[in-house]
């Protein structure tokens, strides 16, 4: 095995109610600035919805991620030589009209306009050009339609619906939204670290972050295409690209990332895993029906004394894993086998996780009319946003793990209603509990870490050990690393 620590998240989805707060906070931290005004390394989208920027997960269009090709992977983006030939004039990129032309107000026309009957207004101006320019979008322009016909009804997601699917979903009486707020999933096999030609990206030894160097970044921009999730940005003041740096310069310190911090519904959880980097290429290679379990296989056990032993092997140190044993993320992807990656089949690996929303139920009662499913908490089969289109997002297509997954949350809120309000049977808790493969204790562990955790069980930031890696870089030999990568690179602050 060889052993590696890799800070990771975990975005509870059910508690997400869309306000924003995450995308402001950082905002303000990271990139309000010439040249960084359409960035959002924190965004949240309503789906079903385009997403930002448009059609993100359209790969056709993008050719980002990974593919399988022959025994091993490539990028859709193309080899060595497309990227060459690419280099100065690259077809797969998102335009700014995918993004939008960030915009401010000429306030100084309310105070200078001159006397008269007309009420002043202040005309919008592009931050780009500075000329009036007329508004048509924004970073959060859909929000809340997840029933229009313009942005719902494109999504990419719903070329994996049948029909009959697709019309329900816009019948007004099982319209359906949630929330996904995402960052950048920091990969293990990132695809903006393959794509770039100067070698700029890479992940951090000690905690698997993935940077971006601003000395060695040429401005080429593949890293763009290559990242499936469209999480790395253009700065068109500096011609450098830049993405989310998950706040390092925080968590060293003992923070929480921004986003994390601010976020108004609780719903992040933050943590390291351990998993085996020899299983890398294996994992990625994977099925689609497959790549969700390959995935969770490469993470291991902290508490297996065999892996302790070898992660102290490959220069895990102590405090690390310990803070690995009190991962809330670890909690949540593999021993809940709740959380689930977003687009497996880009086969980057993300290390941001998610538990999948659990929507209202219908069921049909003569006449086509519709009433509250009165077994809530034990069918998916009336559900309102269909199972394919949730494994579509977090599957890779397979309903079967998203099946499992919601067979334990419905589980968990039928043991809560029995303990709360009592008026379930004892007997049918204890089926339902037997049937999603959980016990009365698995139950109680997931509504406490869920509705009842403070900070300090939501995050935890394990030491990031710097002094280590520094004198890694300068001596490879004497140190294999806080995260057992062998030579660590150090990042260049230029934040």
């Amino acid at each position: 095995m060889n052993i590696r620590a890799q800070i990771s998240s975990v975005f509870h989805l059910d508690k997400c109610i869309g306000c924003h707060t995450c995308s402001i906070a950082c905002k303000n931290l990271w990139t309000d600035r010439r040249g960084a005004e359409y960035m959002w390394w924190n965004n949240v989208e309503t789906k079903p919805g385009t997403g930002y920027p448009t059609l993100w997960e359209d790969q056709e269009k993008y050719r980002g991620g990974w593919e399988r090709s022959g025994e091993g992977l490539r990028l859709k983006l193309g080899g060595r030589g497309t990227s060459l030939a690419n280099i100065f004039a690259n077809p797969n990129l998102p335009t700014l009209d995918d993004y939008y032309e960030p915009w401010t107000y000429r306030y100084s026309d309310l105070f200078n306009a001159p006397a008269g009957d007309d009420q002043p207004t202040a005309r919008p101006v592009s931050m780009v050009s500075g000329k009036p320019m007329a508004i048509e979008a924004g970073p959060n322009w859909d929000d809340d339609l997840g029933g229009s016909s313009v942005y719902a009804a494109n999504d990419p997601g719903y070329k994996h619906l049948t029909e009959e699917e697709q019309r329900q979903l816009f019948a007004l009486e099982r319209m359906v939204f949630f929330y996904l707020p995402r960052i950048c999933n920091h990969c293990v096999n990132a695809g903006c670290v393959a794509a770039c030609p100067s070698g700029a990206i890479y992940k951090r030894g000690e905690d698997g972050i993935v940077l971006i160097s601003q000395d060695k970044c040429r401005g080429w921009r593949m890293c763009v295409s290559g990242c499936p999730y469209k999480k790395t940005y253009y700065t068109w003041s500096s011609g450098k690209s830049e993405k989310c740096i998950l706040c390092y310069p925080r968590q060293e310190s003992g923070q929480a990332p921004a986003c994390f911090h601010a976020c108004v519904g609780r719903i992040r959880y933050l943590g390291v895993l351990l998993y085996d980097a020899d299983r890398i290429e294996a994992a990625a290679r994977e099925p689609d029906e497959g790549l969700v379990e390959a995935q969770r296989e490469m993470i291991l056990d902290p508490f297996d004394p065999k892996v302790a032993e070898e992660a102290r092997r490959c220069g895990i140190a102590e405090q690390v894993l310990e803070a690995a044993r009190r991962s809330p993320v670890y909690r949540f992807v593999k021993e809940w086998r709740l959380a689930l990656p977003l687009h497996p089949e880009f086969r980057t690996l993300p290390m941001l996780f998610y538990v999948p929303p659990l929507l209202p139920v219908l069921s049909v009662a003569g006449q086509g009319t519709t009433r509250l499913a009165e077994d809530y908490f034990s069918t998916l089969e009336n559900a309102r946003l269909p199972l394919r289109y949730l494994a579509g997002l977090f599957s890779a297509g397979n309903e079967e793990v998203v099946r499992s997954v919601y067979r334990k949350l419905m589980a968990v809120r039928l043991q809560r209603r029995a303990e709360t309000v009592g008026d379930q049977a004892e007997g049918k808790v204890a089926e339902v509990l037997a049937a999603a493969g959980m016990d009365a204790g698995q139950a109680e562990a997931i509504y406490r870490l869920t509705s009842l955790a403070d900070m300090s069980e939501r995050v935890v930031i394990p030491p990031m050990l710097r002094e280590m890696a520094v004198e890694a870089e300068e001596d490879p030999q004497q140190h294999k690393g806080a995260g057992g990568f062998g030579r660590i690179r150090k990042p260049k602050r230029r934040w």
